[in-house]
C-alpha cells in the first residue's frame, strides 16, 4: 500500500513478550472483542485450512449495491463444526449451505458470523460451503486508505468503480476468512456488470458472457495463492492494450486497462513497467506470478498493490502525483505508483504478513525498493541519495511494529524509517552481492507464504552472518534513533551508543582520518580507537547509516 504525503501483520515469540516490548514504547490502545474476532486466529478459524474461493457477485452501479455468494473450499485440520466467516455491515450474510443443506448462522459482534456445520468433518477431508450476501457496501471516502467501494464516473458519465480494502479488510465487500495468515491456493472471481462496462480482476480472464438481460459476466481465475485484500474488482468502459516481458521465468504477459481518453498517455507512461520488472527481478528474483500475468488497471483513486492486478491513478505523472517524496530530484525520474505498488508483488503478495502488526514486511521493503529501482537505473549513489532523502518524512512518534492479534498495524514510519533501517543494515552487511542474495533468497525461500516479521528478521541475521537482532529491536520496536556519543582525545576517539536498547552493538563506519571511512564497533560501554583527528574536529559518520552523533 502507498503512504500519504504526511508521515501520517501466529507469533515466533510469546504474545506476552511481544506485548511487553510494544507497550514499553507506546501508550496502550483499548481493544474490543470485535478487534480480537477480526485480528486473532480464533478457534473457529484455526481448525480449517483454506484451499479455494469461488467469489460470484453482481454489481449495480446505479444503486451502489452488490449481491452474490462465496463458495469456500477447505481442508479439515481439527475436530470442530463451527466456522467463522467475516462480513462487515452494512452488507448482510443472508444464508449458508453445505451439500445443499441450510446451516444455522450466528452473528457475533459487528463483523463475525459463526456457521454451525451439521455433518461430520473428518480430519484431512476436503469440504466446502457456500454463503450468500447482499447490500450496499461501505463507500470508500478516501481510497485506498479507508477502504470499500469507490463509486465514480468517467468523463462520459459512465460508471467508474473500484474496490480497495487493506487494513479495514476484504470483508468490507465480500465474505471470507478475513485474516492474513491463511490464503486460498487459487481463486475464481466472477463479476456481473451492466452492458457497456467491463470488470477487471486478478489473474486471467477465462470467459466473458453476454447474459441477454442487459448484463455481462466476466470470469477471472487466479492460479496462485492470494491474500484477501489483494482481491479486487475494477469496473469501467475500459480499453485494453498488451505487451510481453521476457524475464527470468520466460515470457510474462503485460495487460493494461485504462479509460479510452487516457490511452495515448498510458501507452507512453506504462513503458516504465519493463524497466521496473528488470530492476526488481535483478534485486528480488523472478516476478512471483507469471502464471497469472501482470496488469495495470486505471482506477478513480491513487493506486494499490492488488495481486497481478495493480491499480493505478497517478494521473500519468512521474513522482507521487507529480511530487518527489525524497526531495532529491530522483523521485521525479519515475512514476511512484508503477514502481511502489508493483514492488509489492514481491513484498506483500509473494511474501505476506501473517498479522497486520508486521505490516513493515510489506511497506519497509517496498519503500526500500524505490531506492533499489533508482540504483539499478541511475547508479548506487543516486539510490542511496533517494533513500536518505526520505528521512525527512520520518516522525518517530510510535513504533513500527503494531500489536498482535487485534488487527492493529504499526506507525507510518514503517515506510521511510523502515526503508532506512534496511539501507542501514545493508551498510552493516557491507557486501552488495551478499545483500542482493538475501533479498532474492527471501522471495525464494518464503515463496507464496505468509510470515511473521520475526521470521524475516531471523532470515536476514542468518544469511548475513551479522548479529542484527538489536538493530531490528531498535528500529522496529522503539521510537529512538541511536546516538553515537564520542569524545576526541590526543591520538584516539572514545565512543559509545546511547539512546538505544540495552546491548545495542551495531557496527558503524566513521572517518578516523580525513576522508577515510572505517568500521568501529561501539557498544553501550565506552570504547576507543586510534584516530588522526584533533580535539577541535568533528567525527564524521557515514551518512548511509540512519543514526545521530553527538560530541561529548
Amino acid at each position: 500500500m502507498l503512504h500519504t504525503m504526511t508521515a501520517s501483520k501466529p507469533l515466533a515469540l510469546s504474545a506476552f513478550f511481544l506485548l511487553v516490548a510494544q507497550f514499553a514504547y507506546s501508550q496502550i490502545p483499548v481493544f474490543t472483542k470485535d478487534d480480537t474476532l477480526r485480528g486473532a486466529i480464533t478457534p473457529e478459524r484455526a481448525w480449517w485450512d483454506l484451499t479455494f474461493y469461488k467469489l460470484t457477485l453482481s454489481v449495480n452501479p446505479s444503486e451502489k449495491s452488490i449481491a452474490g455468494s462465496n463458495e469456500v473450499h477447505y481442508k479439515v485440520l481439527g475436530p470442530k463444526r463451527q466456522l467463522q466467516i467475516d462480513l462487515q455491515p452494512p452488507l448482510v450474510l443472508e444464508r449458508a449451505e453445505q451439500d445443499g443443506e441450510p446451516l444455522e448462522v450466528v452473528r457475533q459482534g459487528k463483523n463475525a458470523y459463526f456457521v454451525e456445520l451439521k455433518k461430520e468433518q473428518p480430519i484431512g477431508s476436503r469440504q466446502s460451503l457456500t454463503v450468500w450476501y447482499s447490500g450496499k457496501p461501505k463507500v470508500a471516502i478516501n481510497a485506498p486508505w479507508d477502504g470499500g467501494f469507490s463509486w465514480s464516473k468517467d468523463d462520459k458519465g459512465q460508471p467508474f468503480v473500484a474496490t480497495s480494502c487493506q487494513g479495514l479488510g476484504a470483508s468490507v465487500w465480500w465474505p471470507c476468512k478475513d485474516h492474513a495468515y491463511d490464503e486460498p491456493d487459487s481463486q475464481a472471481i466472477i463479476v456481473t456488470v451492466p452492458n457497456g462496462l467491463m470488470d477487471v480482476s486478478n489473474g486471467r480472464l477465462r470467459r466473458e458472457t453476454d447474459n441477454g438481460d442487459g448484463t455481462r459476466t466476466f470470469e477471472w481465475f487466479v492460479s496462485n495463492p492470494i491474500n484477501n485484500y489483494g482481491v479486487n474488482v475494477n469496473i469501467a468502459d475500459y480499453t485494453h492494450f498488451a505487451d510481453t516481458f521476457h524475464g527470468e521465468k520466460g515470457v510474462l504477459t503485460l495487460d493494461y486497462y485504462v479509460l479510452p481518453k487516457n490511452l495515448e498517455k498510458a501507452q507512453k507512461q506504462f513503458q516504465q513497467v519493463k524497466p521496473m520488472l528488470r530492476a526488481f527481478e535483478h534485486w528480488f528474483g523472478p516476478y512471483p506470478f507469471y502464471e497469472d500475468g501482470y496488469k495495470l488497471v486505471e482506477v478513480p483513486y491513487l493506486g494499490m498493490e492488488h495481486q497481478s492486478s495493480v491499480t493505478y491513478g497517478n494521473h500519468y505523472l512521474n513522482g507521487y502525483l507529480g511530487m518527489d517524496l525524497s526531495g532529491t530530484g530522483w523521485g521525479k525520474k519515475w512514476d511512484f505508483i508503477i514502481i511502489h505498488e508493483s514492488g509489492h508483488e514481491w513484498f506483500a503478495n509473494n511474501i505476506t504478513y501473517r498479522d497486520i502488526a508486521d505490516m513493515w514486511v510489506h511497506e519497509s521493503f517496498t519503500n526500500y525498493s524505490e531506492g533499489l529501482y533508482t540504483e539499478y537505473h541511475y547508479g548506487k549513489a543516486a539510490g542511496a541519495e533517494y533513500i536518505r532523502g526520505t528521512r525527512r518524512m520520518i516522525e518517530n512518534k510510535s513504533t513500527i511494529v503494531g500489536i498482535y492479534g487485534v488487527n492493529h498495524e504499526g506507525s507510518s514510519d514503517m515506510y521511510y524509517k523502515g526503508g532506512n533501517m534496511l539501507h542501514t543494515i545493508r551498510q552493516v552487511v557491507d557486501n552488495d552481492a551478499q545483500w542482493r542474495s538475501i533479498l532474492r533468497g527471501l522471495n525464494r525461500d518464503f515463496y507464496h507464504q505468509t510470515v511473521d516479521g520475526t521470521q524475516v528478521e531471523a532470515y536476514i541475521i542468518k544469511h548475513s552472518g551479522k548479529p542484527l537482532q538489536k538493530v531490528f529491536d531498535q528500529y522496529l520496536r522503539t521510537t529512538d534513533i541511536p546516538v553515537l556519543e564520542y569524545r576526541l582525545k590526543k591520538g584516539k576517539v572514545e565512543y559509545r551508543w546511547t539512546n538505544c536498547v540495552e546491548g545495542f552493538d551495531m557496527p558503524l563506519k566513521v572517518a578516523l582520518s580525513p576522508k577515510k571511512f572505517e568500521f568501529i564497533h561501539p557498544t553501550t560501554e565506552w570504547k576507543s580507537s586510534p584516530c588522526r583527528l584533533d580535539k577541535k574536529d568533528e567525527l564524521v559518520v557515514d551518512e548511509e547509516f540512519y543514526v545521530f552523533s553527538k560530541k561529548g
